[in-house]
């Protein structure tokens, strides 16, 4: 029983339920543990079975022991009884208060009961009896969630210490379990304490000791964690240094693409698909899984595409051999699931008799398959039939309610008469995890108003979708001023005068930008129709050069942040970043004479593409402000959570209006005569003339087929796609005049005087690359230079740790050993987390004999360090 308890707890549960079924006449402790280990195998039946022969020979469930009970507790945990689990296990504490599983097993039910307190009480009482690995895990989220973070850490700390000693006990396959968790608590806890340079320090250290799945994972799981807490970019950070690391890595490239479609920039996303099919198949790995999903990315746009690829992925399929290549129950699935993305595109190309019958098909196979539910449902909204409609996203929302909410509403679909958006109003305003109402189903709602010409019903569904979403955002309007304020600042005519010759001279790279709704999607489809020319779509370049830079800093502790960094930019540092970029962008269309990234919020970033790329071609897109605020107030987006947070409100709207102004300004005074600005009311009027005038300034000859942009075949996924799938049309402009009443907000806001706190703080470098340089200097052992170089940096950051740092190296060879370390203490007083440093450190305290010195240094950080 030790060994089958054993099993059980290293979750064994195939050797557990062959030794079990062996016993040729099962003790009642026995046929417990074969119950146990079918419910966890997914054998319900099998279980429930060994549970009734159980009660028929043992009716009486006090005659067992008290393992046996506990065991038997756990079992109808795992069956849902809950109940029966806690009956059994508080019955059982009165005779035998002290038993560590018991209480461990009571805390489990009242952790679902979501009595946290006094599940906390009960692990404690547990892991103070014999510790476990579980049960540290679960005190560890408890702890998480309750921002305990000093409890976390001493916990952590023990849990650490006991797996150290019990890691080599367990199969590999389990260990590796409950080191990931522990992995995960750690990220939790830096991120937790706002230290992503401690987590990403972390992560570095454990790259060379895990196996590149294993590491891998771990940097999923941050950059999930970064994802949910807003940062995207630096999510992303994370997962492109992941893949540089490990470019064939399909689950990294698989993240990577479902941020970058979760940010809007579908062409990007679509690239890392078809990476990771590559990389599967050397891997001889199926791809089936990654086709349909890079088909679902493609079918709203070009369906063509979508077509190819779920043929591809079912000519694969049809050669997988089940047991072999895959589980027969996984390749079922994916059969069903080329079904369902075979009626997306049928539906996509109005081929709707086809498409129902693939729907239903896939049904016929799995009858709760959500997508096919969802796609069904859709595709019976879009051929008038709602009630059917209905009827599906109600099954969609027994299994799924946020996605069957969601379901109920699609805004290119929404019929037209009035008691149904009335019925669909009602579904919108049922309370879910988002709240009270359904911000983005309310804000479609809205735009079906306006097609109705009810214009004050629209608005006043807008703003209370926006209003919703607002309790959700982070936005801050003033941190953003401040933040464009200090980019003016920091790129400056001085900053270019000092630094001749800096970038590369490719004029590859095209940058279309302006304000979101500006027009920046037709623009570049136009563009995009040249032969040239390539439409990459929004990609995340020039945020992930910002993102590196950071992350520099954060390194280094320097203190600064992007854009006062700038000026440490060398030739070699831009050189990199810039061949780099181009690489990118020629591998998204390697014949192309110009490739358009079309990221509007680059308007703010127009200053660092002139560093990387003096040559580069600019179209900055203009419109009027009150249809960019209207366009804006009525899309809900899939950034709102990041760069996108001001468009749910007028007046953060008329700020960001003011804002982007101003700097628009700055840049044409900075860059006279270099960037374009394109009108696009101007465009709707006379698209040709226009269009003359942008290939004219891009440098390539006039070609008549960029007229027919509605037409093109490529992918676009923005809030404008539908548009540009029309020809030009003329009834946005002056959307504005519907809602005139309702402007007040954003004509204060855009009119208001723009205000800013002085910036006294930014420091301006005498010369970039002064840490990179001395740090070359003292490995050429040329300590006096590379001192002179640091001490040039001091004395412009006087708390710049590594400069501090370095030079307490160089004092420290030098024979003059308090002086280097009070500096090298300093340097890791900013930067705890850097074990090489720390490293160092004690070897300069036993030169210097200083014993207590270096203990105080190999204990943990104290709470208030790790802070600073």
């Amino acid at each position: 029983m030790l060994l089958l308890r054993r099993w059980a707890e290293q979750r064994q549960f195939e050797l557990l339920r062959e030794a079990c079924n062996a016993a040729t006449a099962p003790s009642p402790a026995e046929q417990v543990m074969l119950a146990m280990a079918c419910a966890h195998l997914g054998d319900v039946q099998a279980a429930r079975d060994v549970l009734a022969a159980l009660g028929a020979a043992v009716p009486d469930v006090d005659a067992l022991d008290v393992d046996t009970r506990v065991d038997l507790a756990a079992v109808h945990l795992l069956m849902g009884d809950l109940d029966a689990a806690q009956s059994l296990l508080t019955h059982a504490c009165t005779q035998a208060p002290g038993h560590a599983l018991l209480l461990a097993r009571l805390a489990a039910c009242h952790l679902q009961r979501r009595d946290l307190a006094e599940a906390q009480h009960l692990y404690e009482q547990s892991l103070a009896l014999q510790p476990r690995m579980l049960v540290f895990e679960q005190l560890l989220r408890i702890y998480l969630q309750a921002g305990d973070l000093q409890r976390t850490e001493s916990t952590l700390a023990q849990a650490d210490a006991f797996w150290a000693g019990e890691r080599n006990d367990w199969p590999q396959a389990q260990a590796g379990v409950h080191t990931q968790r522990l992995g995960g608590v750690r990220l939790d806890l830096y991120l937790a304490q706002g230290n992503l340079a401690a987590a990403e320090m972390w992560l570095d250290e454990q790259q060379p000791q895990l196996h590149q799945d294993a590491w891998c994972a771990l940097v999923s799981g941050t950059a999930l964690r970064l994802a949910e807490r807003g940062l995207h970019v630096q999510a992303e950070d994370l997962l492109r240094r992941a893949l540089g690391l490990y470019p064939d890595h399909l689950g990294t490239c698989q993240q990577l693409a479902e941020l970058a479609m979760l940010q809007g920039r579908t062409s990007q996303a679509m690239s890392l698909l078809r990476r990771a099919i590559v990389a599967a198949r050397k891997a001889q790995q199926p791809s089936v899984a990654l086709r349909l999903r890079l088909a679902g990315m493609a079918t709203p746009t070009d369906a063509a595409l979508a077509q190819q690829v779920v043929q591809q992925a079912l000519d694969e399929l049809n050669g997988l051999r089940p047991g072999e290549d895959a589980e027969a129950g996984q390749i079922r699935d994916w059969q069903a699931q080329v079904k369902v993305a075979l009626a997306a595109v049928q539906a996509q190309q109005q081929q709707f008799a086809q498409a129902e019958a693939s729907y239903r098909q896939a049904l016929r196979d799995q009858p709760q398959m959500l997508s096919a539910l969802q796609g069904l449902g859709q595709l019976q909204m879009q051929l008038g039939r709602i009630d059917e409609a209905v009827a599906l996203f109600e099954q969609v929302k027994a299994l799924d309610p946020a996605r069957g909410y969601s379901a109920l509403i699609n805004a290119r679909r929404l019929p037209e008469d009035e008691a149904t958006l009335q019925r669909l109003e009602a579904l919108a305003r049922r309370p879910s995890a988002e709240g009270p109402v359904q911000p983005g189903p309310l804000l479609q709602l809205a735009t079906a108003w306006e097609q109705r010409q009810e214009h004050a019903k629209a608005f006043a569904l807008a703003d209370e979708s926006n209003a919703a979403s607002r309790a959700l955002l982070s936005y801050d309007p003033a941190a953003h001023r401040q933040y464009c304020a200090r980019i003016r600042h920091a790129f400056s005519r001085t900053l270019y005068d000092d630094r001749p010759g800096l970038g590369d001279s490719s004029t590859l790279p095209v940058f279309v930008l302006g304000m979101p709704r500006s027009g920046t999607t037709l623009v570049e489809q136009i563009l995009a129709g040249h032969s040239q020319i390539h439409g990459a779509g929004e990609l995340g370049l020039i945020p992930g050069v910002i993102a590196g830079l950071e992350r520099w800093e954060r390194r280094a502790g320097s203190g600064r942040h992007y854009p006062d960094c700038v000026d440490d930019l060398s030739v070699e540092v831009v050189k990199g970043i810039s061949a780099n970029m181009l690489k990118e962008l020629q591998d998204y269309a390697p014949e192309a004479r110009h490739v358009i990234d079309k990221l509007p919020h680059n308007f703010e970033n127009i200053g660092l593409i002139k560093l990387l790329f003096p040559k580069a071609r600019i179209i900055s897109v203009r419109r009027d402000p009150r249809d960019i605020a209207i366009s804006n107030f009525f899309t809900d987006y899939a950034a709102k959570h990041g760069g996108m947070g001001f468009a749910y409100d007028l007046g953060w709207i008329g700020e960001q209006l003011a804002d982007h102004n101003l700097l628009m300004h700055h840049w044409q005074q900075l860059f006279p005569g270099e960037i374009l600005e394109v009108n696009y009311e101007d465009v709707v009027a006379d698209a040709q003339a226009q269009a003359r005038r942008m290939l004219d300034y891009i440098g390539v000859a006039w070609e008549p087929q960029v007229l027919n942009f509605s037409e093109l075949e490529r992918p676009v996924k923005t809030a404008s796609v539908w548009q540009v799938r029309q020809p030009i049309y003329a009834t946005s402009k002056a959307r504005w005049e519907r809602y005139r009443e309702h402007l007040g907000p954003l004509i204060r806001s855009t009119n208001a005087k723009i205000e800013w706190q002085p910036i006294t703080d930014m420091v301006t470098l005498p010369q970039p690359g002064l840490l990179d340089s001395g740090v070359a200097l003292y490995r050429e052992d040329r300590l006096d230079e590379a001192e002179y170089r640091f001490q040039q940096l001091l004395h412009h950051l006087p708390e710049h740790a590594a400069a501090n740092f370095m030079v307490g190296l160089i004092y420290v060879r030098k024979g003059h050993l308090p002086d280097g370390i009070t500096l090298m203490e300093k340097a890791l007083q900013r930067c705890p987390w850097n074990k090489n440093w720390r490293r160092d450190l004690l070897r300069a305290c036993e030169l210097a004999g200083d014993a207590q010195r270096a203990e105080r240094w190999r204990q943990p950080v104290p709470k208030q360090e790790d802070e600073a």
